[in-house]
């Protein structure tokens, strides 16, 4: 580290400008700066850039929720694209004035925390250095790619990309032999695009992807400014702090056998018909808890991709007759004309359950079923998702050791914000929080309401260290570990407990101090320093 006077100096860092560094900026009544290391904001709409890269959460849910934001920016499409997104978040910039506490094009690569001045010292990868009290994570759910290490990728002669890495100037997919590994949302998204343009496409799946259909349709103007008016557009997003997922609708409160079969058939139907994903959050309130209900759900949605699909090899592909996983275990993408364009006679799937990919050379990718020859290959292999982002910052806390140190042997945190040990350091959407259950914005500005307020009081009140205790991490692991197993979700193979009652947060959210805290003499009485702790009974 450089001396004391080449460090730039703040009360509050925050790293990364999407929507999290976008709801805590403008609530931080201190010395603040948001360091990006994009050129651009937007977080994961920065670097999503795909073709057909779009959201799953309706319109107006997916934005900030400030009146002074939303009164004059209408989005265009129920689930906007990409690059509708970057000229919101260009709006909010603008509207709120952000850009003169923002530094783009800085990469934060280590974070180390001084116990002696309750500091954290923070380097970045261009040389510089700065200190903070309060170091917000902004990074997200899917800052970090995972790429797959394939023996001979890099032999590869044709062109290889990764979605989340898509070239800013595009690339064309027009008449090209095009293969796609994986299936997940950007998969979805990107096969229905190369499906309508390419020569041929093989699409390298693991998993099928239960989606539902997006229903997307394109918004009138007009009309979305008589709902603002009319408080359509408050009340919606008023909702959305009350309801489990943090979107406009929930599950019904009856149980799947409660109705006939017709009455069940119909119901159903109505679901797919509005489109998003009523489907999956707002059925019958036992399908995630009722193994039964869960099977009467997936029946139902087969039957329905099955009748877009006439060859039956593929249809048992992409809908097998035993689920991979309880319906909903995993988060559904939605798509728009997926199962038509895999059902295309140029459009192959290969099941690498039963074929791993053996290698990439340079023509292609071979298997054990043979060797495909493409112009381009496009991984959809997502994120390390959740921790990734975190992890990637060497943050070392008050024992020296790393966060991906103590996160070695699993995750721990404090009610889904915190981590004992490092203190004055938060992050949001990230594990053991509502996150990929929940959209996005709903669960951020929850989160940065409440932690603003919590600063606020722990300025106010002059303590200098506040960090979450191993008991409240303990008693927190243990809700959160009992929550999970009470569903079906701990059947859909996700490596990372996320789930929570978003009730939980909705209290959070509403509190003025939001937790309690205890003052101790600090390990440096001299100054006069005291530390606060966080407690999982917030």
């Amino acid at each position: 580290m450089g001396s004391t006077s080449e460090r730039a100096e703040y009360d509050a860092l925050i790293i990364g400008a999407g929507f999290g560094g976008y709801s805590m900026l403008p609530r931080l009544g201190l010395r603040v700066k948001l360091y990006e290391r994009g050129s651009g904001p937007g977080g994961v709409w920065f670097w999503n850039q795909y073709p057909g890269a779009r959201v799953d959460s309706d319109l107006p849910v997916y934005q900030l929720f400030d009146r002074e934001l939303w009164e004059d920016f209408t989005f265009s499409e129920r689930f906007p694209g990409w690059r509708e997104l970057q000229s919101y978040f260009a709006h909010v910039e603008k509207k709120l004035d952000l850009r003169k506490d923002i530094e783009y094009c800085k990469n934060v690569e280590s974070a180390d925390w001084d116990s002696t001045r309750c500091r954290w010292l923070i380097t970045c990868s261009d040389g510089t250095e700065a200190e903070c009290k309060w170091m917000y994570l902004s990074v997200g759910s899917s800052s970090k790619t995972y790429v797959p290490n394939i023996k001979g990728s890099s032999d590869f002669r044709g062109e290889l990309y990764h979605t989340a890495h898509w070239p800013y100037y595009g690339a064309s997919l027009k008449n090209k032999r095009i293969a796609v590994i994986g299936t997940g949302a950007s998969g979805i998204q990107v096969i229905q695009e190369s499906g309508k343009q390419s020569k041929h496409l093989t699409v390298y799946q693991r998993t099928p992807n239960l989606c539902l259909p997006m229903v997307q349709r394109k918004l009138d103007p007009v009309e979305e400014q008589k709902k603002k008016d009319a408080g359509i557009y408050a009340e919606a997003f008023k909702k959305c702090e009350r309801t489990p997922g943090g979107i406009l609708y929930e599950s019904i409160d009856k149980n799947t056998f409660d109705d006939t079969p017709e009455e069940r058939e119909k119901f159903y139907q109505s679901l797919l018909k509005d489109g998003g994903l009523q489907f999956w959050v707002a059925g019958y309130k036992d399908v995630m808890t009722d193994q039964k209900a869960n099977d009467a759900a997936y029946d139902f949605w087969r039957r329905m991709v099955l009748k877009r699909i006439n060859n039956p090899a593929k249809g048992e592909l992409l809908a097998p007759e035993v689920p991979p996983h309880p319906y909903g275990a995993k988060r559904p993408s939605l798509e728009q004309n997926y199962f038509e364009v895999m059902n295309q006679d140029n459009v192959d799937i290969v099941d690498v359950n039963r074929f791993p990919i053996e290698e990439i050379n340079a023509t292609g990718v071979k298997t054990a079923a043979g060797q495909v020859e493409v112009d381009m290959i496009i991984f959809a292999t997502g994120f390390d998702g959740l921790t990734g982002g975190l992890t990637d910052i060497q943050i070392r806390g008050t024992d020296g050791r790393t966060l991906m140190q103590h996160w070695a042997e699993g995750v721990k945190t404090s009610i889904g914000i915190a981590v004992p040990k490092f203190p004055n350091m938060f992050y949001l959407f990230g594990p053991q929080a509502p996150s990929t259950f929940s959209s996005g914005p709903s669960c951020i500005q929850s989160q940065a309401r409440w932690l603003a307020r919590v600063v606020e009081k722990l300025e106010n009140d002059k303590i200098e260290s506040f960090e979450g205790t191993e008991a409240s991490a303990d008693e927190w692991l243990k809700m959160v570990g009992e929550k999970w197993d009470a569903t079906l979700i701990s059947k859909g193979k996700i490596s990372l407990p996320v789930l929570l009652l978003w009730s939980k947060y909705s209290l959070l959210a509403q509190l003025v101090v939001g937790c309690e805290y205890s003052r101790k003499e600090s390990s440096t009485p001299e100054l006069g320093r005291r530390t606060a702790h966080l407690y999982a009974n917030a």
